[in-house]
């Protein structure tokens, strides 16, 4: 039994010498001296020696094991190190080689314009107001005071949900909504802005869009007059295209102002004088506004003899670019990056 035992442990002297990674030291651990291993199996027949001999058998026995075992651990070490080596070569990083850019986007043209609004309408003591999307034909339409036989309520304008009643659902085709939810819930005074995305069953091309941004602003107190509207407006205009930008009020029609008006400002590319952009006229319209309607004002359960208020909606869309000089709406919804990076 001790030859076998010498045996073993050349055996695994030289098989140490052929291995070359922790996999193959590993096997070779099990081999001999696992549950199962060579060594095990030996010692299995130690029974059979005599009394004499067991101490003698022993003591080779733990020796062998503890050369093997050392063996293992001092190769283990090495070949430890050496794959640390080897895989650190292969890691390295050449520092001077130039790094690759990470790109980090950019703001959109439109969150950039609808950021200097609110920040001039918030200036002004309003605040943010918000409504949903899908709202009702009574909120869209009818508080509003928009006749039966408008044709804005028409399917070949507005996308319905559903079909039939007055109590069916649409995609809001203006922020107005906004402002019918706003008086329902609050008492006046009442100052906010409401900026969101409309929908109107435009086809699409440079200039209209199916889907498209709107700034409604509503105020509400006692003695609110058209000067106090005008003067809110002009102000809005001079921060948005420059303090020399002069403003024009047009008599218009809108069913839920009266009076209405339509705002036109100088042309920023121009000065007034009249050029491409304002095809010659030296102005260019921005927006609609007006007195809120008496009517509108009792729908919402707001005494029109006590208060009074001016309403406004301008489109965000064209006011990027109109300050942006872009001549095509779709540019803003490709998403573009090589379009997006000029801004």
């Amino acid at each position: 039994m001790k030859d076998q035992l010498m045996q073993i442990l050349g055996e695994a002297k030289e098989a140490m010498t052929k291995a070359e990674n922790l996999q193959g030291l590993e096997q070779l651990r099990i081999q001999y001296l696992g549950k199962k291993g060579e060594l095990t199996s030996i010692l299995k027949g130690m029974g059979k020696l005599s009394k004499e001999e067991r101490p003698i058998i022993g003591k080779v026995a733990n020796e062998v094991r503890e050369a093997i075992e050392g063996g293992l651990e001092e190769l283990k070490t090495a070949l430890a190190e050496r794959e640390l080596t080897d895989r650190l070569a292969k890691e390295s990083i050449d520092v001077t080689m130039p790094a690759k850019e990470h790109k980090i986007g950019n703001r959109h043209p439109m969150t950039k314009v609808l950021d200097e609004i609110k920040e001039s309408f918030i200036g002004m003591g309003f605040k943010i107001a918000e409504g949903p999307e899908v709202d009702t034909v009574y909120n869209n339409f009818d508080a509003l005071n928009a006749p039966l036989d408008h044709p804005s309520r028409s399917m070949s304008d507005t996308f319905y949900i559903t079909d039939g009643t007055d109590d069916d659902l649409l995609l809001r085709t203006q922020t107005s909504t906004v402002q019918i939810r706003t008086m329902k819930k609050m008492t006046p005074p009442i100052k906010v802005i409401s900026p969101g995305r409309c929908f109107r069953n435009d086809e699409l091309d440079a200039t209209h869009s199916p889907m498209f941004h709107q700034i409604e602003g509503l105020v509400i107190d006692k003695n609110i007059t058209m000067a106090d509207l005008k003067g809110t407006l002009d102000m809005i205009a001079k921060r948005l295209f420059g303090s020399q930008t002069q403003t024009k009020f047009r008599p218009h029609y809108f069913p839920f102002t009266e009076p209405s008006a339509e705002v036109d400002v100088t042309c920023f590319k121009c000065g007034g004088s009249g050029c491409r952009v304002c095809k010659g006229s030296g102005w260019i319209e921005i927006l609609g506004c007006g007195m809120v309607h008496p009517n509108v004002l009792a729908e919402c359960g707001i005494d029109p003899e006590e208060y009074s208020g001016f309403a406004f909606g301008m489109g965000l869309d064209r006011i990027a670019m109109l300050k942006m000089n872009i001549d095509d709406i779709r540019l803003f919804f490709e998403n573009d990056m090589r379009f997006i990076d000029q801004f």
